[in-house]
């Protein structure tokens, strides 16, 4: 029996056994409306996203052409449309996510109005996006069974037992638009106990994966600016826990830590670290201040910290902030020492910040992290930050001469001129973007690659196009020429605004609820009906 017959089925002997009170109820509407809320709450959906990233993980370890992807989004909208698009276009929403970027929520969702991706929005507005992403996901569901189900009552009206055969397959097999969010988390906006309770909001709004970085909590930048502060792995390795913690006691023990170091840019630390003994963890941390070794207190002047390291003492650099200072190209060994320490420690994936898209340089780290943790994954941020034209066309440039090929026509610090456009160098150079995700998974170890804030350019870029067109001379035609129309060629499910806002599924509740004494907005003169 199908899934929506069994539920109609249960729904009847409900019914029957409340008596004659409930005897206006029909069992089918009911099922309908039950299929259309899959999900009754935030953690039904972190429970169930959860599983799909463990086997989407269990997938890219068997192969790596397993990938998975995602795109930022900054409103519930925008998520429901990269969905609906993600269906339209590719017949199912495997291996493909959303991302919540902390960096959008700050420009785009606080009370303050923009702000820098600095952690000063609202801690509160992270789990607020999470519920606003899926409420409009499980509408999309929604919407799209509401469609079947009437199609279905069409079929049956005209008798078309194939149509419906055909229809009721598509009820009982439909995919839900709910997938997996990835959520920053920032730093943990404070302390381990805020980390902890912030994770919970998020777990039961519906996240499944939760990113955390280990930069100074009050001192967060975002990960492409100058000025980044990292806190000793004792500290960050608190915080993961507080996050597992939360998962475990809200019952999604498949849940995903993403632990995201900055110390490829972070050439700072707020802190000393603690050490016990040598070797330990904080005095690896510790073994990458910059500063002088000194022999006697005659070498320490007033206020100036010192430190036994390597068996010696240690008068580490010291900054007006008060921050202390890295050594000069410790970067990459910082890195590597976070990574191994995060997986070793509870974590799932790795973010690793750098400051360009590059394969080779990307895989140098995860081989060494490999060595200590074969099957240590990454989450990667495929960064608006990144001009990936002119990166990538140096890389070919670079490589090719260091093949020995002729460059000469080309000015390597000039390469994103569009003069170069039409070149075999600019070719080449698109040809490694387009594979760059297939190829840094295969070599790189890359599990997820997402666009942090895609959304935020591509509406910026479509709304200066219509504001050049509708405000100059071609008036309306602007928007007819330059969105309805291609909505309409290109069938945009949101073309019948009415529809997506849910005015259909409004008129089947009316239905439902009042029978023939319904009044709805679906009928003759519905503009809509132009479409």
């Amino acid at each position: 029996m199908s899934a929506y017959k069994t539920e109609i089925d249960a729904i009847s002997t409900a019914r029957a056994a409340a008596g004659e009170t409930w005897e206006a109820i029909n069992p089918e509407y009911a099922a309908r409306m039950r299929l259309q809320n899959r999900f009754k709450t935030g953690l039904d959906i972190a429970r169930y996203t959860a599983k799909i990233m463990r086997q989407d993980m269990a997938d890219y370890d068997a192969d790596t052409a397993q990938y998975t992807q995602s795109l930022g989004c900054w409103h519930g909208f925008i998520g429901q449309q990269k969905l609906i698009a993600i269906k339209k276009h590719f017949g199912n929403t495997n291996k493909r996510y959303l991302y919540l970027s902390g960096w959008m929520i700050a420009a785009l969702r606080s009370e303050f109005g923009p702000l820098p991706d600095q952690s000063m929005h609202e801690k509160t507005s992270v789990p607020s996006l999470i519920e606003e992403l899926y409420t409009f996901l499980r509408q999309a569901d929604a919407r799209e069974l509401g469609g079947l189900f009437r199609q279905l009552d069409d079929a049956r009206e005209a008798g078309d037992t194939a149509k419906e055969a055909e229809l009721q397959g598509q009820i009982d097999n439909f995919q839900t638009h709910v997938v997996p969010i990835i959520a920053d988390i920032d730093a943990g906006f404070g302390n381990e106990e805020a980390t902890y309770l912030l994770a919970k909001k998020m777990i039961e709004a519906g996240a499944c994966a939760i990113q955390i970085e280990n930069q100074v909590s009050d001192e967060k930048q975002c990960g492409h600016q100058d000025g980044k502060v990292t806190v000793p792995h004792a500290d960050f390795l608190a915080k993961i826990r507080a996050v597992r913690y939360a998962f475990l006691e809200l019952g999604v023990e498949d849940g995903v830590i993403v632990a995201r170091t900055d110390s490829l840019g972070a050439g700072l630390t707020k802190q000393i670290a603690v050490t016990n003994e040598p070797g330990d963890l904080g005095d690896q941390y510790n073994s990458f201040l910059d500063g002088d070794y000194i022999e006697s207190a005659d070498d320490i002047d007033n206020g100036d910290v010192v430190v036994k390291a390597n068996g010696k003492l240690l008068k580490p650099k010291r900054l007006a902030s008060g921050l202390f200072q890295f050594k000069k190209g410790s970067g990459e060994d910082r890195v590597v020492l976070d990574c191994i320490t995060s997986l070793q420690n509870g974590a799932d994936l790795l973010w690793i910040e750098t400051e360009k898209p590059h394969v080779g340089q990307i895989a140098g780290m995860v081989n060494r992290i490999r060595e200590a943790v074969p099957n240590a994954k990454l989450v990667y941020n495929n960064s608006p930050s990144f001009n990936w034209t002119l990166n990538f066309r140096q890389q070919v440039f670079d490589a090719w001469t260091e093949e020995g090929k002729d460059v000469s026509a080309y000015d390597r610090a000039n390469l994103m001129s569009a003069e170069y456009d039409q070149t075999e160098l600019a070719a080449a150079a698109d040809e490694k973007i387009r594979t760059f995700q297939a190829d840094a998974a295969r070599e790189a170890g890359i599990f997820h690659h997402l666009i942090t804030l895609p959304t935020y350019h591509t509406a910026a870029l479509s709304t200066d196009n219509l504001a050049k067109e509708y405000f100059g001379d071609a008036g309306m035609l602007g928007y007819v020429e330059g969105v309805q129309r291609k909505e309409i060629r290109q069938g945009i499910a949101c073309v019948k605004h009415q529809n997506m806002a849910g005015s259909d599924m409004g008129d089947d509740h009316k239905e439902y609820f009042s029978g023939d004494a319904a009044l709805k907005a679906s009928g003759k003169d519905n503009t809509m009906n132009q479409f």
